[in-house]
Parts: C-alpha cells; sequence; structure tokens
C-alpha cells in the first residue's frame, strides 16, 4: 500500500489462499483513497512501551464501497488510538463491485487473524474492537451483527476462531440499505446488479440483525450529514437498546460527512475514551 500509515509495524497476509473474488485485477488505483483492491492485507501497528494496554482495534475505513479512504480516517484515529495504549490494526478489505460477501469475509478473517495470534501481540482474545467510518461502518455493523464461533472441523486453525468482536465503534456509518435512508452509491457498489434485490436489501440492513449477543457499541454521527442521513444511526441504536446491549451515542448539530464529523467535534475523545474505560478496554 502506498498510502502512508504512520507507525506501521508490521504487514500480515490476510489469507493464505484467496476466499472468492470480487473479479477486479491489475494494480491498485492510489490517489487519496485507495481503488481496484483485489489483493488484502492487515497492517499492525504497536503502541509504544510508555503505555500499553491488552486491547485491539481493526479500522475499517470507508469509501462507498468503491475506493478506501484510509489517510483520512485511520491515520488520526489510529494515533489517538497509540496514544491510549491500544493497539492497531488497520484493514485494507477487498472492494465487492458487487460481490458482496468479499467485504465481510475479509473483516471476519481479520478478527479471527487478531484473536488467533492475540497472546504473541500481548492482546487480550476478549478485548478484540472493530471501528467503521461511512461504508466502513456498513462492514463493521455487518460483522458485528453476524458471526461465528468459528469452524471446529476447518484445516485453517485461524478459521477455527470466533468472528465476534468484543466492542464496535461506528463513526457516520451506513446501517440500513433501504431506499429511505440509505446512502444509494454504497448500496449500488455492494450489491452491485442485485441492488433492486429486496431479501438481500433486507439481509444487509443491519438493524435487522440486531440481537441479543450483538457486541456493545458507541456511534457517532452529525445532523447536518447529508451522505449518510442521521437515521442510519438511529436506527441502530434503537434496536440496540430493544436488546439490551450496552449503547452509548454521540449526536453533533454540525461536521457533515467524513472525518469533519470528529475533527470538528474534540468532544468525542475524552467520551470514547470514558466509555472504553468503563467497559475494562482501557
Amino acid at each position: 500500500m502506498k498510502q502512508k500509515i504512520k507507525e506501521i509495524s508490521k504487514e500480515l497476509k490476510l489469507w493464505n489462499k484467496l476466499q472468492g473474488t470480487n473479479g477486479l485485477s491489475g494494480p491498485e488505483e492510489v490517489n487519496k483513497c485507495i481503488g481496484n483492491i483485489s489483493i488484502p492485507s492487515l497492517y499492525l501497528i504497536l503502541p509504544g512501551k510508555k503505555k500499553v494496554t491488552d486491547s485491539a482495534v481493526i479500522l475499517l475505513c470507508g469509501g462507498g464501497y468503491g475506493v478506501l479512504c484510509i489517510e483520512d480516517e485511520a491515520n488520526p484515529t489510529a494515533n489517538w488510538l497509540l496514544k491510549n495504549g491500544i493497539t492497531v490494526f488497520v484493514l485494507k478489505y477487498r472492494l465487492p463491485n458487487g460481490n458482496y460477501i468479499i467485504p465481510e469475509t475479509d473483516a471476519r478473517r481479520a478478527i479471527r487473524l487478531v484473536r488467533h495470534n492475540a497472546r504473541k501481540w500481548n492482546i487480550n482474545p476478549n478485548k478484540i474492537g472493530i471501528w467503521g467510518f461511512s461504508a466502513g461502518g456498513h462492514l463493521a455493523s455487518t460483522v458485528a451483527t453476524v458471526f461465528d464461533n468459528g469452524n471446529p472441523r476447518s484445516p485453517d486453525i485461524i478459521e477455527q476462531v470466533s468472528s465476534r468482536p468484543d466492542f464496535v465503534i461506528l463513526f457516520y456509518p451506513v446501517i440500513s440499505l433501504e431506499d429511505n435512508i440509505t446512502n444509494k452509491m454504497t448500496k449500488k457498489n455492494l450489491l452491485g446488479n442485485e441492488n433492486k434485490n429486496i431479501r438481500l436489501t433486507k439481509r444487509y440492513s443491519n438493524e435487522n440483525n440486531v440481537n441479543k449477543d450483538t457486541p456493545p457499541t458507541f456511534l457517532l454521527h452529525c445532523s447536518d450529514d447529508l451522505e449518510v442521513p442521521v437515521e442510519n444511526s438511529l436506527v441502530f441504536y434503537k434496536k440496540l437498546i430493544e436488546n439490551k446491549i450496552s449503547a452509548e451515542m454521540l449526536l453533533f448539530e454540525k461536521g457533515g460527512h467524513g472525518p469533519d464529523a470528529f475533527i470538528k467535534n474534540p468532544s468525542w475523545k475524552p467520551a470514547l475514551k470514558k466509555w472504553l474505560s468503563n467497559h475494562n478496554w482501557l
């Protein structure tokens, strides 16, 4: 990956043999964001020795499932996590290109990989969170609501490990694919020619998948978000509360969509720190 992520300790190979294909090939397209991603990677960033917890967070950046905008979203949030002693992983997941199974396959694999190697990186296997932004928030809420305990019969020992994240952070996430509140570009890139499919629309409207086993969740959204309406976070929060899941939500009047939502509203930092601390993840 040509985009700079500060303090990368190691690039990890996600798969020994890729599962499925997104139909993309050729070199990645790197501008401010990354396009044409057909080979996933997981980047490990270790915190300094002065302050280290045993928690880890996997960052899933956004870009409407058409590109991956790592620089603007991963860099500032990774630095904040590192300062608080949390080990960071940045997932460069494959873009769906209409192959909707592919991103969630990579995201679940990343959780399994981190959990399988947790002791090696001084991580508690029960303190692994995911943090998603925009379309990355859709991906994070997908794997947070649909997960498994691993396949004990798999010859791949990593696939034997649980894919359930222990906690979830969602910033201005796409949650629903329902036409009245979704981001249409995100839905089209994820489902491709199946974007009018009612069954898939309901399946990937993640408010429908919240249940009693959904992990605790922290949400941030701005009321003036014109790209991903705030209703996405509201419907998810409502379902979390209905299912008695620990949840906290920050709503800001202004900030729009994208990094400005958290850059212009820095009060999220003490709020998130307190939330993490209250749950013993910090």
